[in-house]
């Protein structure tokens, strides 16, 4: 993992490219980040999205992340079909959903084959407790990447809202739909009027 994961690092501003990528080239994407995604997708999505093709900017990243992490199914799924509307329209949405989904559902059905012989060894048991902790440290270096243009607009409106989610939900144990109907309702009405104050 390298050292820029650290939301003290500033990241350089990216511009997203015009040229929206070949439906090959976003299955091919998607599919290199399922077979890398150990632990989550989110980590490598990121990774390519933003930092290897440039297709969205940081800030794009998030905002489209945050539409995806409020509808219905697994997050990273949403992110498939949505970018890959986005950028391809129907077609790319399933280009990038089928990249995303087909190679790891393939492994995954040998996997489970031969876990359900050789499941209760010792040895696979500590290997599944490693690959695990590595999990939680990508997630919590993709998050620390995802606060970085937050950081850097000093956006304490933003920042105060997360760190009350956050809050809400980890440390009270609220129930996530409740924090949702009223997190969201605030987030957008304070984006609104932030927009509106900027525009006058």
């Amino acid at each position: 993992m390298s050292s820029d994961s650290s939301p003290a690092v500033q990241e350089p501003d990216v511009v997203a490219t015009t040229t929206p990528p070949s439906l090959l080239a976003l299955f091919t994407a998607f599919a290199r980040m399922s077979l890398a995604g150990f632990g989550g997708v989110l980590v490598f999505a990121r990774r390519a999205i933003v930092d290897r093709y440039h297709w969205m900017t940081a800030d794009e990243f998030n905002e489209t992340f945050a539409l995806c992490h409020f509808l219905p199914g697994p997050n990273i799924v949403n992110l498939s079909i949505v970018f890959g509307a986005r950028l391809r329209g129907l077609a790319g949405g399933v280009a990038a959903f089928a990249g995303l989904l087909v190679p790891p559902t393939l492994i995954m059905t040998v996997l489970a084959m031969l876990y359900a012989h050789f499941g209760e060894l010792e040895i696979l048991r500590r290997i599944l407790a490693g690959v695990s902790c590595a999990a939680v440290g990508l997630l919590i270096a993709v998050v620390f990447r995802m606060m970085t243009p937050l950081l850097k607009r000093r956006d304490a409106i933003a920042l105060f809202l997360m760190a009350a989610v956050f809050v809400a939900v980890g440390v009270l144990r609220l129930p996530l739909q409740a924090v949702l109907l009223v997190a969201i309702p605030v987030s957008i009405a304070v984006t609104f009027a932030l927009r509106r104050k900027v525009a006058a």
